[in-house]
This record gives structure tokens, sequence and C-alpha cells, in this order.
């Protein structure tokens, strides 16, 4: 016993003079976002790095060594607060006005008081920082004001406009866009739509972005430009996987930790939610469309869709979410349970649980994948769209397209098809097993990489990163070669020009001298 206290305290002791001091900051206001960041923060905490962490969703029981700046109330709140009126807003909504809404105004954030002590606070206090790469690229600053290698998280797969700022390849003939449905193998047609909707994107985001050093400038007094502020970017946590997304280049630097935000041991089911679904013996469905959006707010026609045919269903049963059940349409069917919320990764675990109908937010098509649950989708804007066709594509899942397509008929025979249909519940299960199989968990390898960027520094930063687009596309060597070929040819077209007329002799001299003599004669 006596040996084991020293051995105990030299072991703790290690691991306290090891841990990190990180800075997260995530000031984006979205929750599916946020799941990410927090699943590696708090996994961080837990492995004894101290955590500093901006955020609008603080914890109620943090874990040890987990310091939360709050930036709750900050912004409107969208979680639960998202109606159809909202939904049609989005869908029309340009690369202007979502740079406003996700990168301008989370700029803006940077004159909270919150935020305005931690840029005054000493710069040895932190090690490295981790943030979100998305529309708010003013926040790379805090990594030149600190002088410390930073860590960007995307929540989705990799942002095409990010290629040339981080070094990563990029080939719009077998890599589809982030807002492109086309599958890795694609038509001519395709390629030069996919090629011009790419570029366009980039240009268009990348330019919008740019703007982004008026922040940069104001509240930390550097000089730099956004391109300057990727340079300071050691590694790039991405949530995608080969199974999902396809084989892709991708430089060291950039890492795949899809469904790093998956806990398999997420909070245990209520004990009616327990019983609800071990008595589901025929099946249940479980039915979301995400965190942010209120379903009791669409319209009358729509609910009693799903009204009908739920009741249509039966025995099947169905577990719907809903913000404010006072505000749903009555004539709720026997056989569905409302809630405000769900665990919804315990939810997926339960045997009884058959489909998924959702709206294709990735997180919950990650879960859903992850646990081997056919979908059916109904996507309301953004990515959602390009995840549904994707699964689709896979025969994971059956795609109604957008609300409009919600029909009685239509809807019913969505779920009878997953419900009945072996091809999609054999091919998720494929899919499924290739997602999980992995050398390490998600959540593993992305900790590694953390600690590994801790001790490395930028060891893992691409070289391309420094050289200008044109640079990169190699547009300055082929230019530089088509002038040698042009120079070359220039002048061996002049010299069998020269070698002719020293040979045959010159026309324009032979009829110049012959009707030279013909005035003489």
């Amino acid at each position: 016993m006596r040996l084991l206290l020293p051995i105990f305290l030299m072991i703790f002791a290690c691991g306290w003079c090891n841990g990190l001091r990180i800075l997260g900051l995530f000031p984006l206001n979205g929750k599916s976002h946020w799941m990410m960041a927090e699943r590696l923060m708090t996994s961080l905490a837990e492995r004894g790095h101290q955590v500093d962490i901006v955020t609008h969703f603080p914890m109620k029981n943090p874990p040890p060594n987990y310091k939360q700046i709050s930036l709750d109330g900050t912004l409107t709140a969208v979680v639960n607060n998202i109606n159809m009126e909202n939904i049609t807003r989005f869908g029309r909504m340009n690369i202007e006005h979502l740079i406003e809404v996700a990168g301008t105004s989370i700029c803006e954030l940077l004159s909270h008081k919150e935020l305005q002590d931690v840029i005054r606070r000493s710069k040895d206090r932190y090690d490295l920082v981790i943030t979100e790469l998305f529309a708010a690229p003013c926040y790379l600053a805090f990594g030149r004001h600190l002088n410390k290698p930073v860590i960007g998280i995307i929540t989705s797969t990799f942002h095409e406009w990010l290629s040339t700022l981080t070094g990563n390849p990029a080939n719009p003939s077998y890599m589809p866009g982030l807002f492109s449905s086309y599958s890795q193998r694609m038509t001519f047609w395709e390629r030069l739509q996919n090629t011009f909707l790419t570029n366009l994107i980039s240009w268009q985001m990348n330019y919008y972005l740019d703007q982004q050093a008026v922040y940069v400038k104001k509240f930390f007094n550097i000089d730099a430009s956004i391109p300057e502020l990727y340079q300071d970017l050691a590694a790039i946590l991405v949530n995608s996987h080969h199974s999902i997304n396809g084989v892709r280049p991708m430089t060291t630097g950039v890492i795949e930790v899809g469904g790093l935000h998956i806990n398999e041991n997420s909070d245990p089911l209520t004990p009616e939610l327990k019983k609800w679904l071990d008595e589901s013996t025929h099946g249940c469905i479980f039915f979301t469309f995400g965190s942010m959006v209120r379903i009791e707010t669409f319209p009358k026609p729509f609910l009693e869709t799903f009204y009908k045919v739920f009741e249509r269903i039966a025995p099947v049963r169905v577990l719907m979410k809903v913000a404010q059940k006072k505000n749903l349409l009555p004539g709720l069917p026997k056989n569905v349970m409302i809630q405000s919320w769900f665990p919804q990764a315990t939810v997926f675990k339960h045997k009884n649980v058959k489909a998924f109908i959702t709206h294709g937010g990735l997180m919950g098509t990650l879960e859903a994948i992850y646990f081997g649950i056919p979908m059916i989708g109904i996507p309301l804007f953004g990515d959602q769209i390009t995840n549904l066709r994707n699964a689709a594509s896979k025969n994971i899942a059956v795609n109604l397209g957008s609300v409009e397509n919600v029909t009685e008929e239509n809807l019913y025979n969505a779920i009878d098809t997953i419900l009945h249909d072996e091809t999609y519940r054999s091919s998720m299960q494929t899919i499924s097993k290739l997602f999980k199989d992995r050398p390490i968990s998600a959540i593993d390898t992305a900790i590694y990489w953390v600690e590994y960027v801790a001790r490395n520094g930028f060891a893992l930063q691409s070289p391309a990163i420094h050289l200008n687009w044109w640079q990169q596309n190699l547009i300055d060597i082929y230019g530089f070669i088509i002038v040698c070929l042009v120079v070359v040819f220039y002048i061996a077209v002049f010299l069998v020009k020269k070698l002719k007329n020293r040979i045959f002799g010159c026309k324009p001299c032979v009829k110049k001298q012959t009707s030279e003599s013909k005035k003489k004669k």
C-alpha cells in the first residue's frame, strides 16, 4: 500500500503537468454545429486538459477542468425557434445573406465583454486554439494574437472554398461540391455544372469572408488579410468519412472524424419512453426535424397528412419530437408519442426502432447510419437536400425531395418501402459497418491529433498553403511552357523561311529583279 501511493501521486502529477491549456471558440449559435464541438471539448477536459470554452450552450454540470464563457442570449435563439416561414426564407438565402447571418454578426460578438476579457488575457495562458471553420474566419485571429497554433473544426464535409487557402487538393471532376447532389461518377454535363458551381461558390464565399479583416484590425489591432490568417491552421478535423462521402485526396493535416459527436453512452431512456419502445413489438418510427424546427408551426394540411399516414401504419408506433405540445394540431393518432426532446442516440439503439423520418440534418443522418436505421427524407434547406440525395443514391433512404412532395400516398409508400423492402435495411447495415470500421474511434482520433499539434506545432501543415491559387494550380508553369513553345515555334518558322530563301531564292527578290529588267528593256 505504501508503494502504491507514491506511484499514484506520480502518475497524477505527470498527467497534471502534461495537461494542455486549450481555448475553444464556438460563437455560432447553431445547436447542430455545437454538438461536435461539445463532444470534443468535454472529452479533452475529461482527459485532464484545461479547457476554456466560448459557447451559446453552457452545460449545467460541466466536467472538471471545463470553464464556460457563455454567450447565451447575445443572439436570437434558433433552438426550437424555426417555423415554416423561416424555412421558406432560408431556402432563398444567397451567399451574401449567409455570410451576414453566420459570419458578420458572429464577428461583431468580439465586442462582447467576455470575449474582450479573453483577448486581453496573457498570451501565455493557452497552448493552442480550437475553433469552427464556417463563415467567421475572423476568429482565426486568436491564433495570431496568442501566437499559438489553431485547430479548425468543420461540422460538414470539407468546404471547397477552403481548398486553396489550406493547401488541400480539389478536383471537381470527381469531387462534388458541398451544395452539389452529384455522385463521384459524373457525366460530362454534371462535371461541367459541378466545376462551375464549386468555383462560383468558392469565389463568392472568399469575396465576402475577406471583408472580415476589418474586425481583425478593430478588435486585435492585427494587419492581416483573412487568407493570411488561414496560415495559422495546424490541422483541420472534418465531419466526414469515406464510407459516406467517397474517397478524396486530403493532406495529412485534414483529418476525417465523421460521427465524432456520437456517444453510445448518451442519456438513458425515461421509464415511460422505455416502456413505449419495449411494447412497440410491430416496430417504431422516430420522427424529428432537428433541434431548430418547430413542426407544430407547419400548415394544417401538412400535419393532417402525417396524422392520416400514422393511423394507416398502426400498429407500428411513432415517436415524434414536438417543441410545444400545446400548439400542435389536435387529433394526434393513438400510436404516436410526442415529447419536446428525445435522447436520439439511445432511441436509435433500441431494437424496435425500424425507421427514421428526418429533414436530413448531417448530425442526425450520421447517427442513423451509425446505428443502422434507414431513413425517410424530407429536406427543408441548406445541405439537407444534398445529404438526402446522397443517402437515397446509396439505397439507405427514400427521399421525398421537399415539403411540397409530401402527400398521403407519397409518405405512406415511402414508409411502407423502408419498413418492408429489405434492400434498404441491408444497404444501411453495409454502410453502417463501413462507417464504424476504423482503427480507433472518431473521438480518440480527434484527441490524438489535437495532442499531436500541441506537441509538434505545424508539422501537418501543407506547404501549398504558402502558394497563391495560380501557383498551386501551376498556371504560372503552364503559362511559361506555352510561352516557350510559342517562342520556339516562332524561331523555327523564322529559320525555315530563311533556309528556304537561301536554297530556292527569295520570291519577292526574284519578282523585283524581273520587273527592274523589264523596265531597262
